[in-house]
């Protein structure tokens, strides 16, 4: 259900629609959840950050970036600084529009782990979505490494049994062999056709996900990989705030704590959980 400045949701033919933003649409309108919007632009903007969260999903897929651990984490020295954890910190000098969008123009010398995939893809997103002269004046101290975020992405996470296209969900594989950790589970984008793109998995539904986990457990596990209620996306009237003030926060922002726990494919649950109790992989 979809209400718009207290009102029931009624399409506008000015929109002018495609064909993504009509399915992103239509997940909402069926929900048995009220999705509530002060406006037509805040809703609008919702939708095309969802919409540009899905191809951006696409052009990962395409690309020729590798799935890794951070031990063997890689990138473009042009753009980023590779640091002894596994992370990409962003060089002096360089645009962070230029820097992200380079993951993409030259993925073939990149390769990192699924939550440091999910984190990029937010961040092209919001590129498609707001523009390069406001990303850039916004997001100025970029460092990926797993779930750590910009304050200005506003990343949420909660459970719900309902989930739109371009949400990041989380596939668990609480009995993951040992020798291959990176298989705990898997951070994934819902696409408009009901489909997943994991990094690393390319694009599957989620039976075929979760058959690919199982392959991946204790000898004589009879526990299967699953697919969890955690949703994970951005602010989206944060952003859209951001996008109508044109602010910059730059001179006022505080910069989220990093964690360095050096274990790929966690859900942001688990990274909040490091994060709050002071975990690093120097203490595990």
């Amino acid at each position: 259900m979809i209400q718009i400045s207290g009102a029931p949701f009624q399409p506008n033919e000015k929109w002018k629609l495609d064909s993504i933003e009509r399915a992103i649409i239509q997940h909402m309108f069926n929900a048995p959840v009220l999705f509530s919007f002060y406006s037509e632009d805040d809703f609008l903007f919702e939708i095309k950050v969802r919409k540009n969260m899905i191809k951006s999903a696409n052009e990962m897929n395409q690309s020729e970036a590798q799935f890794t651990t951070f031990e063997y984490a890689s990138c473009n020295p042009m753009y980023w600084q590779l640091t002894m954890e596994g992370g990409f910190l962003l060089r002096p000098n360089v645009q962070p529009a230029d820097a992200i969008l380079d993951i993409f123009r030259n993925s073939s010398l990149y390769a990192f782990e699924c939550a440091t995939a999910a984190v990029i893809l937010y961040y092209r997103a919001t590129l498609y979505s707001i523009g390069s002269y406001l990303f850039n004046s916004l997001f100025q101290n970029l460092y990926l490494y797993s779930w750590h975020t910009d304050p200005d992405l506003g990343i949420i996470t909660f459970y719900s049994n309902h989930f739109l296209p371009g949400d990041v969900v989380y596939i668990n594989n609480p009995d993951f062999h040992p020798n291959t950790p990176w298989f705990r589970g898997l951070n994934a984008v819902l696409l408009n056709d009901g489909k997943f793109f994991g990094h690393g998995f390319s694009i599957r539904t989620m039976e075929q996900i979760i058959q690919i986990l199982n392959e991946y457990r204790k000898p004589g596990s009879q526990q299967s990989a699953y697919l969890t209620n955690l949703v994970t996306r951005p602010s989206f009237s944060h952003l859209g705030n951001l996008v109508g003030q044109q602010t910059n926060h730059r001179a006022y922002k505080m910069q989220h704590p990093i964690v360095h726990h050096n274990n790929c494919s966690i859900s942001y649950v688990q990274y909040l959980y490091y994060l709050s109790n002071g975990i690093n992989k120097k203490d595990k």
